[in-house]
């Protein structure tokens, strides 16, 4: 994993709880969100109405929705060799 300054530059809906990104450094990632849209902020997330409102912080290079909830780029960037790991983690979240 790289870092620091990888920052999400598009993010556009792919699909229900899927973004599609593209990152600072030219890769692009699909990422379906659904395993880790648990617990807290992130439930909310689930409502594919509130999913789409979606927007892009240009501060922080991020996705961000309206209530708060954000996803870190890096690990989106990561994400082929994080999921797995994230997705138990999100699963200990209560629903």
């Amino acid at each position: 994993m790289q870092h620091l300054s990888c920052r999400i530059t598009t993010a556009t809906i792919a699909g229900p709880s899927t973004l599609a990104l593209s990152f600072n450094d030219g890769t692009h990632q699909t990422i379906d969100l659904s395993p880790v849209l648990r617990g807290g902020l992130y439930r909310k997330l689930r409502n594919p109405r509130y999913f789409a409102k979606v927007a892009l912080d240009p501060d922080s290079g991020t996705v961000v929705w309206p209530n708060g909830a954000d996803f870190d780029p890096a690990l989106r960037h990561d994400w082929p060799t994080l999921a797995a790991k994230f997705t138990k983690l999100a699963q200990a979240w209560p629903p």
